[in-house]
């Protein structure tokens, strides 16, 4: 099942302002791009981000670091 963005619907959610999306489904192996690509749509839904790309790139080079992050870009980009 590929990667989908879906509202949540639990009492917790609905309870807090705003609106919350998870993301679901079986993720992609690293360094192909689908996983920065649903971290992307769900950060375009939420409110007050003006670049969700940007903010997903930060988010990438944070958790995997600079280098190995820019590998996968080019790896994402190829495929």
């Amino acid at each position: 099942m590929p990667l989908t963005v879906v509202k949540r619907t639990s009492a917790r959610a609905k309870a807090t302002p705003g609106e919350s999306y998870v993301i679901k489904g079986t993720p992609p192996p690293p360094g192909e791009g689908g996983r920065f690509k649903a971290l992307t749509t769900a950060l375009s839904k939420r409110k007050g981000i003006k670049n969700p790309k940007a903010l997903a790139a930060w988010i990438g080079r944070r958790k995997w670091g600079k280098k190995k992050f820019q590998a996968m870009a080019v790896a994402g980009k190829k495929a």
